[in-house]
């Protein structure tokens, strides 16, 4: 079965076409000319409906994502989640700090704190639509932005030729 994907989505996520140009198609495989290139923004605010904690994490990190140029209109719905994540998080954290990681259960009984369940999760979708937007160090070596200068060493550039 060489080659051949059988199940959809498995297998290495494919290389966006701005990246394999800009490494000077080290593949030499034909170039997608049809991949779509969505508007990109300079200035948006939180939604209204974001709590005030959610649009505080907004704050901080759309103005980075927006100065390198790698979020565009159609990435919002990741930072808008990545930004509700982190407040649920905290709100399960805080539950936790405020009730321990063992609470008594309706019969009585010890019980791990749902909350703790809650800030698990919401971890793990931090995680993901962090990784989305590239706000962890190892996706952000995978990251390409829109405001990369093309190499101007004349060398390097007639050896990928």
């Amino acid at each position: 079965m060489g080659g051949t994907a059988t199940v959809a989505g498995r297998g290495r996520k494919p290389k966006p076409t701005a990246k394999k140009a800009l490494a000077g198609n080290p593949g030499k495989r034909a170039l997608n000319k049809a991949e779509p290139a969505f508007s990109k923004i300079t200035n948006v605010d939180p939604p209204e409906w974001l709590s005030d904690r959610a649009s505080q994490m907004w704050k901080m990190i759309v103005p980075e994502l927006l100065r390198e140029n790698v979020v565009a209109i159609t990435d919002l719905h990741n930072v808008e989640a990545f930004c509700v994540a982190y407040d649920n998080w905290r709100m399960a954290q805080e539950s936790v700090q405020a009730h321990g990681i063992v609470v008594t259960g309706a019969t009585g009984g010890p019980m791990k704190n749902p909350a703790l369940t809650a800030a698990n999760e919401t971890m793990r979708q931090m995680v993901t639509f962090g990784s989305m937007l590239g706000l962890d160090p190892a996706s952000r070596t995978r990251l390409i932005g829109g405001n990369k200068e093309k190499e101007t060493n004349e060398f390097a550039q007639l050896l990928r030729s």
